[in-house]
């Protein structure tokens, strides 16, 4: 019997797939326990449109994604911070400035956990960074720290 996998199961396969197995452990133990449903004309349709939302999702993804790094590459970013008597930050600019900065300037949303600063910025001047907004999608841009 071919059932549609609702849940990752050992030894059968994972959540989605399709696999033929006996009729008594399909019957007694992956539909009884909510694990599989019978693979049908209906809930193969509904398997497949499943599918094809998430290839969606993801292309809308790495469009936005792409978006993103056209509007921030090569760019200059600029943040200003407090310093001291002698010149020298108040504790060290982070990656959440950063993106805040990045929204101010650009109006794009770059996630805080996305940025990667090249080392500690904890001086004033030019720094490099790059953000990496999907898989095989990073854009590398400039920070610019100033006394504000």
């Amino acid at each position: 019997m071919k059932v549609i996998l609702l849940q990752d199961v050992q030894g059968t396969g994972k959540k989605g797939e399709v696999k033929e197995v006996k009729d008594g452990y399909a019957i007694n133990c992956l539909i009884r326990k909510g694990l599989a449903q019978e693979a049908n004309a209906k809930n193969m349709n509904i398997l497949q449109g499943q599918k094809d939302h998430a290839q969606h999702k993801i292309d809308v993804d790495i469009a936005n994604a792409k978006a993103i790094a056209e509007k921030l590459e090569g760019k200059k970013v600029v943040v200003t911070a407090k310093a001291g008597q002698n010149g020298r930050l108040f504790g060290t600019v982070t990656s959440k400035e950063v993106s805040a900065a990045i929204k101010q300037s650009l109006g794009c949303d770059v996630d805080k956990k996305k940025i990667t600063l090249a080392m500690k910025i904890e001086g004033f001047g030019d720094f490099s960074a790059e953000a990496r907004l999907y898989a095989g999608v990073s854009a590398k841009f400039t920070v610019t720290v100033t006394e504000g």
